[in-house]
């Protein structure tokens, strides 16, 4: 291939994507596969990533032939790193023979040497330096939403299309049986459901539990029922808030998966939520939400039609951070949105965007 040869990507066989992220942030990514399976539907695309998306991926076959798990990397939050497994990772990967290893990551402060010791006959990726810019690495555009900035990566490389920005997230049968099984326990008629919920994976990007609660109280006050969502590990978080808000709340923290929470998003009237996973979730379900924001980049992370979603935040002059609990006392970006705020946001979005 020459220089800027996407255009003729079609004839390659063998493509890896890293992108060693978790869920929420590997659904960012679904419209970049997309656009590259519809460039090279004959390729056997390898996706390099955090063991967390796994379960997931099947709902994908249709643009990923292979998931391999990531070891990890000491500089990588996101899992612990498996140090004594890289080695042998290494030498599994450059025994592919890729034809080319697209760098779907960041800006490759990091990535880029992870993603140049696969061996790779290409690369391609970004750059966080623009004057180290070159037709197979772009300069990281800082400013775009995730989304858009991996089409516009494919976009550089010359693969052909404008590639399509929308979410998706596969349904089965079984999600919808799960769904209705967990309303009917519930009594949830979803036509008349908000569901909040309150967890994230960062401290720092946590909404105080109480103004969930507190939001919740509000709405069911003017008639709708309040499912609490969360993980297996976030029960005592759902169950607080869940017991907060009262009886016409319904905790299901633990007991939904994500096939089925997703069935129970495109049904209801509502998703409130911080600025974590379940938001792209909601988005790529097209669920309507309200989405807070505490320490995120909310020009890289929130969703994107406006339409459906709101997304709620505060100027923070130490925003985006990276940080697991916020180191300001206080916590600002998050105790600085009221409730009340949230609230009014929610009974707008159900008297137009919401299903009502």
């Amino acid at each position: 291939m020459t220089d800027r040869a996407l255009s003729r990507i079609g004839g390659l066989r063998r493509i890896a994507v890293f992108r060693a992220l978790n869920l929420g942030d590997f659904l960012c990514v679904v419209p970049a596969l997309r656009m590259l399976r519809r460039a090279a539907p004959a390729a056997r695309i390898t996706l390099i990533g955090l063991e967390s998306v796994r379960a997931c991926l099947p709902r994908f076959g249709h643009y990923v032939d292979e998931f391999v798990a990531f070891p990890g990397d000491p500089s990588f939050p996101e899992q612990r790193p498996r140090l004594q497994a890289l080695p042998g990772f290494y030498a599994a990967m450059r025994s592919r023979r890729f034809d080319l290893a697209l760098q779907m990551h960041g800006s490759g402060v990091r990535s880029n040497a992870i993603v140049q010791t696969l061996g790779a006959r290409h690369w391609g990726g970004f750059v966080p330096d623009p004057s180290a810019r070159t037709p197979w690495q772009m300069a990281w555009p800082d400013a775009q939403p995730e989304i858009v900035r991996y089409l516009q990566l494919l976009q550089y490389l010359g693969v052909p299309g404008s590639g399509d920005p929308g979410l998706e997230f596969p349904l089965e049968a079984a999600d919808r049986r799960h769904a209705d099984e967990l309303a009917a326990c519930g009594r949830l008629d979803l036509r008349r459901t908000v569901f909040v919920h309150p967890g994230a994976r960062l401290a720092s990007r946590r909404w105080p539990a109480g103004h969930f609660a507190a939001v919740g109280r509000r709405l069911a006050q003017d008639g709708w029922r309040i499912g609490v969502t969360g993980s297996a590990g976030e029960c005592p978080l759902t169950a607080r808030v869940a017991a907060s808000i009262g009886p016409e709340a319904i905790d299901l923290g633990g007991r939904t998966g994500l096939g089925a929470l997703a069935s129970l998003l495109q049904r209801a009237c509502l998703l409130i939520c911080n600025d974590t996973g379940v938001s792209h979730v909601a988005a790529a379900v097209r669920a309507p939400s309200v989405v807070i924001a505490s320490g995120s980049d909310v020009a890289r992370w929130a969703p994107l039609d406006a339409r459906l979603h709101s997304v709620v935040s505060v100027d923070m002059p130490c925003r985006p951070c990276s940080h697991d609990c916020c180191p300001v006392p206080g916590h600002p970006c998050a105790t600085r949105i009221g409730a009340e705020q949230v609230f009014r946001l929610a009974q707008a979005r159900l008297g137009k965007g919401g299903r009502t």
